[in-house]
């Protein structure tokens, strides 16, 4: 079911930062070579990727530590949870019950808050979660040369490269399907002045535990960073942005981009296909 602009207006954020932006267009382009199905989301924030799940007809779950968060998602989809579309959880999804099998497991700047045997764990979670034929989807910050402030704040463990993304996947019985470098160059322009703002903002919370830290960085609010004007809808939105969404793409195989896409499958289907 689709959403008019006024509802999308109303029920999303003001205005989206440009990076966060570019990813979404990548990934609606992605999903328009994926049926609709059933999918489980990890660490959803404002509920940017739920929203465009919902919108071309899936159906699911989200699960975030922060009850604020989860209360928040209650509250932007409570439609969609009185239809029986969508379920907000707040339960550490790696310790979770398995539930129904589903077509998507997909997450949003979540494993770099992981330490190694969590990120494993979190690897092994999702492939039993997942249905036969489906696949998993993740967005992670990547070039660890560019390891800064935001990092520390959001209490990340890591940045990824290709190589470890794939040692990753590989390790946890998964194939890696898809690749690609998001938001350059113009994250990495914009990033000088993002750690700036950061810096202005929230150094305070590092004086938090990781685990505190993780908990907030689905909810920031960072004036010019994760919040803006309502005026400047007029030059962040898909449209404007578009250009910049092509030259994304013609540098996805940078390694000086600021955050991987990836896709992956089970192995042991491509076993069962073989068989």
């Amino acid at each position: 079911m689709k959403v008019t602009l006024q509802n999308a207006q109303r029920r999303g954020p003001a205005v989206l930062p440009p990076g966060t932006l570019l990813q979404l267009m990548y990934l609606k382009e992605r999903l328009r070579e994926i049926p609709p199905g059933r999918f489980v989301e990890i660490g959803p924030g404002a509920g940017e990727i739920t929203q465009l799940l919902l919108n071309q007809g899936w159906t699911g779950c989200s699960y975030d530590l922060e009850a604020q968060t989860v209360s928040s998602l209650q509250e932007r989809f409570a439609q969609e949870i009185a239809e029986h579309r969508f379920v907000a959880v707040n339960e550490d999804y790696v310790a979770s019950t398995p539930g129904t099998p589903v077509d998507l497991v997909i997450s949003c700047m979540v494993m770099e808050h992981l330490d190694d045997d969590q990120e494993s764990a979190f690897m092994r979670r999702s492939l039993a979660r997942l249905a036969k034929g489906g696949r998993m989807i993740g967005l992670v910050p990547s070039s660890p040369r560019h390891w800064g402030i935001e990092d520390d704040i959001a209490g990340h463990c890591r940045r990824y490269t290709r190589h470890t993304l794939r040692d990753l996947t590989v390790a946890n019985g998964w194939a890696l399907r898809h690749l690609a470098g998001l938001t350059f160059p113009v994250s990495n322009w914009l990033l000088p002045v993002s750690n700036f703002l950061v810096s202005r903002s929230e150094r305070q919370k590092l004086s938090l535990s990781a685990l505190e830290r993780t908990k907030q960085s689905g909810r920031r609010q960072v004036p010019y960073k994760t919040t803006f004007p309502n005026v400047l809808r007029m030059v962040l939105n898909e449209y404007t942005m578009y250009p910049l969404y092509q030259l994304q793409k013609l540098f996805s195989r940078s390694e000086r981009a600021l955050v991987l896409y990836f896709e992956a499958t089970p192995v042991a289907d491509e076993k069962r296909v073989a068989a």
